[in-house]
């Protein structure tokens, strides 16, 4: 394929599935510049590798595991870096007893966006995939793990958000 060629099939591929890289990058960045820091490793991390993609599995699989490699890693370095620092949580939020079905189900939204965040970045990756309604084998193969522990994985995140929702009801 000549370099014009795969230039465009790599943007084509790129904005067929940027909504996958938006979710990932927003899933383990907070600071809108640190989102588009991810973002752009990601699509050169995707970019480096393209000539390599294996057609066996489909691209947006591909396209998870390289991104999913990327956040876990960008996160980990963070991680590191900041060892020593602890900083405030940056969402604090107020509960009123008054207030319409949209305004409760935004906080609980809030509250589960909150809660995955605060998993592990392997736990974390399996949640997002979840959510996305990814298969447990499309799930296996993104993250290299065998079905029954993806089952099980999520089984003990879940019970581990129902726990977290139940004591803030309490």
């Amino acid at each position: 394929m000549d370099t014009l060629n795969r230039n465009e099939l790599f943007l084509s591929v790129i904005e067929q599935h940027k909504g996958l890289i938006y979710k990932i990058a927003n899933s383990f960045k907070k600071d809108d510049d640190d989102k588009k820091d991810l973002i752009q490793e990601i699509i050169l991390q995707l970019w480096r590798s393209f000539e390599s993609y294996d057609a066996r599995s489909k691209i947006s699989t591909w396209m998870y595991r390289v991104a999913l490699n990327v956040a876990i890693d960008s996160y980990r370095k963070e991680k590191k870096k900041n060892e020593h620092i602890q900083p405030l949580p940056d969402n604090i939020i107020a509960f009123s007893d008054a207030g319409d079905d949209d305004d409760q189900t935004n906080v609980q939204l809030n509250l589960l966006q909150q809660f995955i965040s605060e998993l592990k970045e392997l736990d974390r990756a399996l949640m997002l995939l979840y959510l996305e309604e990814k298969s447990g084998k499309e799930i296996a193969e993104i993250l290299g793990l065998s079905e029954t522990n993806i089952r099980t994985k999520i089984n003990r995140i879940k019970e581990q958000l129902k726990q977290r929702f139940s004591k803030i009801k309490a």
